[in-house]
């Protein structure tokens, strides 16, 4: 998700939307669906379903994780050392087939239930993510309001917590084109996105498995809905902080800006509207099914079909003007979903070897999670980083099933760490999260609105300084005190 993309130009005509385009942005779902039943076939045939099971595990050789190591080099390095060609989906697309080709050839002939698990989470998390994104993309708030301090900290508290219905990325791309008009009159801006991608694009998601997709992989592996509520103290502690900080800076900014700049920024408040009222019910229901799922323990592609319908539903009674107005594409989550279908292959063998031998890591305290996840979250994208540590706590604990982490006091304290460092860290980089980016980039778009964000480097002295403090009071006192 961690990527530059192309957003259109002001002025420049909006695609048109139809069942088409919305069902070459779920293809790669739609195939990795069409290929599960195939590989179950083929696995009763060679004798690779529940006898193997009962078999010796087949562990891959360690050289099997260069793939997915190389994956999430290129998703990480290629962005910035060859724009132009990754700027390509069908690029992408390419280098993802490439590298996990061996490992599905691997698995298919080898122990096709790991890679069924693996296609069938993959399925579950692409359609979730795209009825988020598609359904949150036919909301348009409306208007401007005069950029105050005490307004620009009620959006991003805002954002705090629609980032657990919509989701980071629905948030994300729901409320940063207002926050750039409520914005352009400033001179003094560029902290306030900053602000916005640790806030709202990545530490506010953390109360729900809607929030973020490491803890709705969660959920998919086992961990009740409710349990990510449980995570209330840190996600209180870390937003209302963060909050605070941003208002006394913005307070300090506000107060540097030129009295006409004011003026002006005052003369052109437009009372706020929303357009696309429709679609809040629509993610209502997206939410609705994801909890009746957990209690009746409903098929995962009943439940998968239903989220897709309500996005595509949303697609056949929004009128294109809001799809216009949010410069909606399905570029972005095309994207994801080419890079995510590699990932979730390429990372089994990772997984297996982790769950099998993670223990001789010597990763065993809660704070040891919390840093080692949220350290590879802030340069790898924080998914398969909450799944690789997820594996590796099974493998520790010498549990079998993610569920079975919470019989225990340490299984429970193990899986908060791993929870939260993957979420609230993937805000330390550009590339930690799919919606920094994103935010990055509509943020840098020419216009009135334009906002010089800081550099690679830059972004980083910022959560270096601002973020890591923080993630340190939030080991100590959850981790390693215990409060």
């Amino acid at each position: 998700m961690p990527f530059p993309r192309r957003f259109p130009c002001p002025g420049r005509t909006a695609p048109t939307f139809g069942i088409l385009p919305a069902f070459l942005a779920i293809l790669p779902a739609f195939l990795a669906t069409l290929l599960t039943p195939v590989l179950a076939w083929a696995g009763e045939s060679c004798g690779c379903g529940e006898a193997a099971e009962a078999t010796a595990v087949v562990l891959p050789p360690v050289y099997a994780v260069l793939p997915f190591v190389l994956l999430l080099l290129a998703i990480a390095v290629l962005p910035l050392a060859a724009p132009h060609f990754w700027e390509r989906n069908r690029n992408k697309a390419l280098v993802a087939a490439i590298v996990s080709l061996p490992i599905l050839a691997f698995y298919a002939l080898n122990d096709v239930p790991r890679l069924l698990e693996s296609l069938e989470d993959y399925v579950g998390f692409i359609a979730l993510l795209w009825s988020l994104y598609t359904i949150s993309g036919g909301i348009v708030l409306r208007g401007n309001m005069t950029a105050r301090p005490g307004t620009n900290t009620a959006f991003l508290a805002v954002g705090a917590v629609l980032a657990n219905v919509f989701g980071t990325t629905g948030a994300s791309m729901l409320l940063i084109r207002p926050m750039l008009r409520t914005n352009q009159d400033r001179v003094h801006k560029t902290h306030t996105f900053v602000f916005f991608i640790f806030i709202v694009s990545n530490i506010a998601g953390s109360l729900t498995p809607l929030g973020d997709p490491p803890l709705y992989m969660g959920f998919l592996k086992g961990i009740p809905f409710t349990w990510t509520l449980g995570l209330w103290p840190e996600w209180l502690l870390m937003n209302a902080l963060l909050l605070g900080l941003y208002y006394v800076w913005d307070r300090r900014a506000f107060a540097r800006e030129a009295p006409e700049d004011v003026a002006r920024d005052i003369a052109d408040d437009q009372p706020v509207g929303i357009d696309g009222w429709l679609n809040v019910g629509l993610i209502v229901g997206v939410l609705a099914t994801i909890v009746v799922s957990g209690q009746v323990g409903l098929n995962g592609f009943v439940r998968d079909g239903i989220m897709v319908g309500l996005g595509l539903a949303s697609l056949v009674l929004t009128p294109k003007a809001n799809h216009v107005a949010n410069a909606f594409t399905f570029n972005a989550i095309v994207e994801v979903g080419v890079l995510f279908l590699g990932i979730f292959i390429t990372m089994v063998p990772a997984l297996v070897l982790l769950q099998y031998r993670g223990g001789e890591l010597g990763v065993t305290r809660p704070w040891q999670y919390f840093w080692a996840a949220g350290g590879l979250s802030s340069f790898l994208d924080n998914t398969p980083t909450y799944l690789t540590f997820l594996a590796l706590a099974q493998g520790s604990m010498g549990v079998t099933r993610a569920v079975d982490l919470l019989a225990t006091a340490d299984g429970v304290a193990i899986l908060r760490a791993i929870s939260l460092g993957a979420v609230f860290m993937g805000a330390n980089t550009y590339i930690g999260n799919g919606p920094n980016f994103m935010v990055k980039a509509i943020a840098e778009e020419k216009g009135p609105t334009r906002v010089a964000m800081p550099s690679f480097g830059g972004y980083m002295l910022y959560s270096a300084a601002i973020l890591i403090p923080l993630f340190v009071l939030v080991s100590v006192v959850f981790f390693v005190l215990g409060v």
